[in-house]
């Protein structure tokens, strides 16, 4: 038994001692070199309500994901009809973003028909006409492909939300999915709202188009377009005052490369002005379309265009073959800055929209810590007071082992890099109670067995042995609820489940394990004949 008791005691021991060693760097910042070193020191991070943050809650438009595929596909079609000498008219679309066609007669028709059913199964027809011998169809995605593009739509948009929080440089961010079509972003710590809002829900459609120089910019502003070509705006910044400026300029419609031939971008200062840029380097085969580009319109100017929006539309003097480029703006550092990120990141494959803004300020987060932590304190002492007063040196043994629940809580929650919210202090507190409860169980077992004439070994083995089931029931049935609390909860309520987990599993150590092992000590090491209980 002296082994026994031996061995238990070095177990606890290494396991408080791992505990410190993990909680260290959030009790102090004046680490010692060797331990910055060898030992761990990331500290518990805190959640969105004690820090301060923002909280959002962003719809993706997935609609416009759907419009966005069909765009694209009807534009592949019209090529290919092209191509095979199908003759046909495109008409504009209608209010609900359907794209029809026109055909002169049947046999082109049914040529269309054959070429849609064999190439285009995501395309099929929504309504059909067809008079003096001339027909038209209106074309839509498919309802089972929509519900995919949908879905494909949000994952896309937590991912690339996902990378632009990270590489802004957030620690502990939470970004989770909600409903159908909704994503959950907070970001604790944040100062910048308004930065972070543009960073979060920038599309960030990277295009190149040609500038149309072949037509009219003065007759496109006034309704006369021509076909193939849209006005856009150029946004320039005078140098001398400062001031932003928006100036028209006509593109040619097709977009000859899109942002998805990127690798990588990053911010460089210029030579010149010392001006900041963004460098942006193509993948293998975007080097290869930019060359191409290059090669074919020599003297020409190429517009890059970022949401709609062009930033820079410079003369291609030749080609290029390396297969990088330079997005010029009149940016400030931080503008720079981010337009990398998001490039970085990818574009959203549909816009999102802010639904739910909440911003908790740093002077209100450290006010819950303050309340959190005394409250936290005064429920302790009243523990500890009522243990020593009730149940007397048997209750000091419990307020050990109290102790010890804490300091192994906080240390498992440094550990696994846990974040602590203002919930997780009432699952802290949940737990104190929790870990006294076993406590009182088995107190009150060891009585009934002292009442029985029973010697205090044997009083303390037919306690711990009855009321070992009553403890175990009581406490999986509460870590089954906070299971089920963490997996359906979000924000607060998982921060709550997570202390509660794993205080549970804490006080049941420190209750049956702990407290035993102080017991089994003066029983057998020392031999005593009466309890103080």
């Amino acid at each position: 038994m002296f082994k026994s008791i031996r061995l238990r005691a070095a177990v606890t021991i290494v396991l408080c001692l791992a505990a410190l060693v993990y909680l260290a760097p959030t009790l102090t910042l004046d680490l010692p070199d060797f331990w910055k070193q060898y030992l761990p020191t990331d500290k518990i991070h805190l959640g969105l309500d004690l820090q301060g943050g923002m909280h959002l809650v962003l719809e993706v438009e997935t609609a416009k994901a759907v419009e966005s595929t069909l765009e694209r596909t009807v534009g592949d079609l019209k090529e290919n009809l092209m191509d095979k000498r199908i003759r046909f008219k495109l008409r504009e679309r209608t209010k609900e973003r359907d794209t029809s066609f026109e055909f002169p007669d049947v046999a082109a028709r049914d040529a269309f028909d054959k070429l849609l059913k064999s190439d285009y199964p995501d395309l099929e027809i929504a309504t059909s006409a067809t008079a003096e011998g001339k027909g038209s169809v209106t074309l839509k995605i498919n309802d089972k492909r929509a519900v995919e593009i949908k879905k494909l739509a949000v994952e896309q948009s937590l991912e690339t939300i996902r990378n632009r929080v990270d590489q802004f440089g957030i620690t502990e961010p939470e970004i989770i999915p909600q409903g159908i079509d909704r994503i959950i972003v907070q970001l604790p710590g944040i100062k910048d709202t308004a930065r972070a809002k543009s960073l979060i829900g920038r599309t960030a459609l990277l295009e190149f188009k040609l500038v149309d120089e072949e037509h009219s910019l003065d007759e496109a502003l006034k309704g006369n377009i021509p076909e193939g070509s849209v006005v856009a705006y150029e946004s320039r910044t005078d140098r001398t005052s400062g001031r932003r400026s928006q100036n028209p300029i006509l593109l040619k419609g097709k977009s000859l490369m899109a942002g998805d031939a990127l690798e990588t971008a990053k911010v460089q200062i210029g030579d010149r002005f010392g001006q900041p840029h963004v460098s942006i380097k193509f993948n293998a085969q975007g080097a290869k379309d930019f060359d191409r580009i290059t090669v074919e319109n020599v003297k020409k100017r190429l517009a890059i265009i970022l949401d709609g929006m062009v930033h820079s539309a410079p003369v291609i003097q030749e080609r290029i073959s390396g297969g990088q480029a330079q997005i010029t703006g009149s940016f400030t550092m931080e503008e720079a800055t981010d337009l990398a990120i998001v490039l970085r990141a990818g574009a959203l494959p549909a816009p999102v929209i802010i639904l739910e803004e909440r911003t908790v300020g740093p002077s209100l987060g450290q006010d819950s810590i303050d309340k959190g932590t005394w409250a936290s304190i005064i429920a302790g002492i009243l523990i500890l007071v009522f243990m020593v007063v009730y149940y007397r040196l048997t209750g000091l043994i419990a307020d050990v082992a109290l102790a010890m629940n804490m300091l192994l809580l906080l240390g498992i929650m440094a550990a696994f890099k846990a974040t602590l919210t203002l919930p997780g202090i009432a699952g802290i507190v949940l737990t104190m109670g929790m870990a006294v409860d076993a406590n009182v169980l088995i107190n009150e077992r060891i009585r009934e067995e002292l009442r029985l004439g029973k010697t205090p070994r044997a009083a303390i083995e037919a306690g711990y042995t009855k009321a070992f089931l009553t403890i175990f029931d009581s406490n999986v049935t509460t870590l089954v609820a906070a299971l089920f609390l963490f997996g359906f909860g979000t924000g607060p309520v998982k921060g709550f489940a997570v202390t509660l987990t794993i205080g549970i599993a804490v006080s049941m150590f420190t209750a049956i394990v702990v407290t035993r092992i102080i017991f089994d000590h003066f029983v057998w090491n020392r031999k005593i004949q009466k309890i103080s209980i």
